[in-house]
């Protein structure tokens, strides 16, 4: 990498030949061109394995090619031919590998057999897999109480595994489970069912072909759900509307070529995609909705029909304190905190009122806000208002990251289970699971520091480096009793490490699980609630890597010796996991081996669909937000917002390359996006390095340096950045209020020469 970023404008439509180039890249990069492609004949198909990017579901009617850029990439470093070998780690030391960036970590390859951190050397050695477990049994054992344990999971898991992962540390004792869900879309989990009983989406794939207008706001598809576009290029091509609410334009909402269009490919052609841009300040989203709300209430009073009455009347509550709540709500703060002209609210407005049947979208540039989860509760208030649940083209849609983060809490990874779960759990495995609540990712990270947590597992992900205040991170990560990362490829999280620490190799989900039984298939949740099987079709990097199952059962047997569970039978036939999961949700999973045996494996129920609401009032609800602001108290005149975003060549942690094509940033990632008038307003030139420092009201100094300040269309006081170079800006307890989600995407800054 060079040692400062260059910037070209792109110009050229999204996806298209500029996306079969970096496909073709890629695989060439990791040796894998005949391999890796052969494998992608096989991705989101049903003979083969889901994508292990994102999560968005597979095509109704299935296509030759059912898979993106960026999955195709995520794929080429898990089918790389580079390996991480007990020659690489006795190569380097842990200092020495600290000193690496995370690009160069994750570039060595495939994991390849089990290793254990020698302080005496300061080198990671190899380790028999029967000592590996023996060390995890006898740390958890030692540990004066099962809740100074902390197991994380990534949302790469698969069903099975996140299950007897569960079932593993509730046996132990804990409800402890931070999960990357905590730092994404946990304002939705948490949010959402008190407004319409259900912390999921409600939209199913084919409601994209009935939508009769589209919202997206914060989020950015292109580079997060990239197959999501073909959804979005045929709705624009029956005309469709299609708002883009984002404080950044991204490329591929404005212009998209879709890679399996040979028409386009071949005439060079794309489809523009946003009929309306609302260029949203960061935190205005609640003004923005708000003002909607507030010319449809004006238009239904002056007489129009624009609201579902009928559907208000006998599904919903709390109508009348929203209406007193919305019409209270002055223009002057609406325009103010949103940045949206009353103009572009009203154009906005008659789309959504035209529309007989809405879907709205939403990613984490909403639930990553310090009011993340009554930002969607708005958003649904917005849908109930017409009736847009439970019909055809209508919902609410959370775009999920993670290819499974949702599954993963449906199979019990959640630190506040209820009842119900629990009393099922000791019914069908027997012992009595603990009631007190876990902690989620800011809990564990604040035990972490006080001391009070004294073993981490990780399932998966890059947990250090996906938390906020990444140097209190580190410095807590080190006093650890044990890390145990469980992982394909090296990351940080491997050299931020506790006094012990082992990396355990897994199989891949693209690869063969070979069992006792056989080859094993797991199954895979998608951000629509559809549960599908994945099996894999490539060879493993190596014999002595394990799959998740049996890391999980083989840690159970060790630290849990007079168990009730039969974990190793577990470990030979998945088909027994699925029985037990059917058993323990009986109403949505029963059937569950029969039913995924079929093509396209089964729908979960979701009761909005329905018309049916499972709140405490059994009715959806209005719920009131007060004002329009975000709740910190800080008046710095020289404040910014920063949010954190991700470059089109990444995923999560997993950097591809150092540049950034849509946005025109190339081999660099110390980037500041900024307004040309705010540059000027502080007399920063374009290409100049600055600092940002966070304005918070604690103790704490946060700063970041060598940032090359690049003029891009962001709102006035509005600056933007890359995770997760800038989480040490990002305070562990600036976060969303109801799901402790940090607010990633709303930190006050100040810009420093």
């Amino acid at each position: 990498m060079s040692e400062k970023p260059h910037f070209e404008a792109y110009n050229a439509p999204a996806g298209g030949w500029g996306a079969a180039k970096a496909t073709a890249k890629a695989m060439r990069e990791q040796s894998v061109v005949v391999k890796g492609s052969q494998a992608l004949l096989k991705m989101n198909h049903a003979d083969g394995f889901k994508c292990p990017s994102c999560a968005w579901p597979n095509s109704e009617h299935e296509k030759k090619l059912e898979f993106c850029e960026n999955g195709a990439k995520a794929l080429a470093v898990e089918a790389t031919r580079k390996r991480v070998t007990r020659e690489f780690f006795a190569r380097y030391s842990v200092a020495e590998l600290m000193a690496q960036s995370d690009y160069w970590l994750e570039e060595q390859g495939r994991l390849t057999e089990p290793m254990r951190y020698d302080s005496s050397t300061d080198h990671y050695v190899p380790v028999s897999w029967q000592d590996a477990f023996q060390l995890i049994g006898a740390e958890l054992s030692a540990l004066a109480s099962p809740n100074e344990a902390e197991f994380y999971t990534s949302g790469r898991t698969s069903n099975e595994a996140a299950f007897l992962y569960s079932v593993f540390a509730r046996e132990f004792g804990t409800n402890n489970f931070p999960d990357c869900s905590n730092m994404c879309h946990e304002s939705t989990s948490r949010g959402l069912p008190m407004s319409i009983g259900i912390g999921k989406g409600t939209v199913v794939l084919g409601d994209f072909e009935k939508a009769e207008a589209i919202f997206i706001i914060g989020q950015n598809p292109g580079t997060n759900s990239p197959r999501m576009m073909t959804q979005l290029v045929h709705a624009r091509k029956r005309k469709a509307p299609i708002v883009a609410v984002n404080p950044m334009p991204e490329r591929a909402l404005i212009r998209f070529t879709e890679p399996q269009d040979v028409v386009e490919m071949a005439t060079f052609s794309s489809t523009p995609i946003s009929s309306e841009f609302v260029h949203i300040k960061i935190g205005g989203d609640v003004a923005f909705l708000k003002g909607m709300m507030k010319v449809m209430f004006a238009r239904q009073d002056a007489g129009e029909n624009v609201l579902d009455e009928n559907f208000i009347q006998h599904h919903t509550n709390g109508f009348a304190a929203l209406k007193a709540d919305i019409e209270a709500t002055q223009w002057e703060d609406i325009l103010e905190v949103s940045g949206i002209s009353e103009e572009q609210i009203r154009r906005c407005a008659n789309i959504y009122i035209a529309s007989n049947a809405t879907i709205i979208c939403y990613g984490m540039g909403v639930t990553q806000q310090q009011q993340g989860a009554r930002v969607i509760q708005q958003i649904a208030n917005l849908l109930l208002l017409r009736g847009n649940f439970g019909k055809p083209g209508a919902g609410i849609c959370p775009v999920r990251g993670h290819s499974n983060v949702q599954g993963d809490r449906t199979m019990g990874i959640d630190e506040l289970p209820t009842d119900a779960f629990l009393d099922r759990l000791q019914e069908v495995f027997g012992f009595n699971p603990p009631r007190a609540h876990g902690h989620h990712v800011v809990q564990s990270v604040k035990a972490m520091i006080d001391g009070t947590a004294k073993v981490f597992v990780s399932m998966g992900g890059n947990f250090i480096h996906a938390i906020p205040d990444t140097p209190l991170g580190y410095e807590a990560m080190s006093r650890l009793n044990l890390t145990v990362g469980i992982a394909t490829k090296l990351n940080r999280g491997h050299v931020v490490h506790g006094r012990q620490a082992l990396i355990l190799p897994v199989i891949a989900r693209s690869e063969i699980d070979m069992q006792a039984t056989g080859p094993q298939f797991v199954t895979i949740e998608d951000s629509m609630s559809n549960v599908t099987a994945s099996r894999g079709v490539m060879d493993p990097p190596s014999p002595d890597v394990r799959s998740e199952v049996e890391i999980i059962c083989r840690m159970a047997m060790a630290t849990l010796p007079g168990s009730v569970v039969p974990w190793e039978s577990y470990i030979a036939d998945y088909n027994l996991i699925r029985d037990r999961i059917a058993d323990v949700y009986q109403a949505q999973f029963h059937d569950f081996n029969a039913r995924i045996q079929q093509p396209g494996g089964f729908h979960l129920s979701t009761p909005p669909r329905e018309r049916k609401w499972t709140t405490d009032s059994g009715r959806a609800n209005f719920l009131v937000f007060e004002g329009v602001h975000e709740n910190d108290a800080i008046s710095d005149r020289e404040m910014l917002r920063l949010s954190t975003v991700r470059s089109h060549d990444q995923y999560n942690t997993t950097i591809y390359s150092y540049s950034d094509r849509y946005r025109g940033v190339y081999d660099g990632r110390m980037v500041l996006f900024m307004n040309e008038a705010d540059m000027h307003e502080r007399n920063i030139a374009a290409q100049a390095l600055v600092a940002l420092e966070t304005i918070a009201n604690d103790d704490v100094f946060r700063r970041v340096e060598g940032l090359t300040v690049y003029p891009f269309e962001m709102p006035r006081g509005c600056v933007a950045g890359y995770f997760p170079e800038l989480n040490a800006l990002l305070p562990l307890d600036h976060k969303d209020e109801i799901s402790a989600t940090p607010a990633a995407k709303s930190i006050p800054v100040r810009v420093v020469a």
